[in-house]
């Protein structure tokens, strides 16, 4: 009778564990959760990566909403462009606590801070002068409110940190459209 069936079908019945392992579908889903949770932790790892990249590169895409569009480009690249005393105050708040410390030179120290805060209130309001000139000349219909703020914190973070990274050095003239 086996042999009959044999006939029938041209080839022996295999054996369970080769229906078994036949059945099994070489899927691209994990065995277990652990390899699904470490494939996704590694998936978006690579994501944060290319968006931070994407960021400090400057893509439109990429950038959050304050920092979008052509006149917020444009202030950026006005003060990347320029020396300010905003890139040097904390630095130079961290050398005057320093300074304080020592008795004979207190005053100068104090006096010092009360200048270079001055001089970064000063060197704000001229920034913020310039900056909405230049964004009434350029883009007309743009509303210029915000903008100092915007070119005021830029400039007052280290050249080093600041996001998106410069796309011009210090002391260049910034390209006429």
């Amino acid at each position: 009778m086996s042999n009959e069936a044999a006939d029938k079908k041209g080839r022996p019945t295999p054996k369970r564990k080769d229906a078994e392992a036949k059945r099994v579908t070489n899927s691209l889903a994990p065995a277990t959760n652990r390899e699904e949770r470490a494939k996704q932790k590694e998936l978006s790892r690579q994501q944060r990566l290319q968006a931070r990249a994407a960021f400090m590169r400057g893509d439109e895409n990429a950038l959050p909403a304050r920092d979008r569009g052509p006149v917020r480009r444009q202030i950026r690249d006005m003060v990347d462009a320029r020396r300010s005393v905003g890139e040097y105050f904390l630095p130079l708040l961290v050398l005057v606590l320093l300074v304080s410390r020592v008795k004979a030179l207190e005053v100068i120290a104090v006096l010092l801070m009360y200048f270079i805060m001055l001089s970064a209130i000063f060197d704000w309001f001229i920034l913020t002068r310039r900056v909405k000139r230049e964004v009434a000349k350029n883009f007309p219909d743009a509303s210029t409110r915000g903008l100092g703020m915007y070119a005021w914190s830029r400039s007052t973070q280290l050249r080093r940190l600041r996001a998106p990274k410069p796309n011009v050095s210090p002391g260049s003239k910034k390209k006429d459209k």
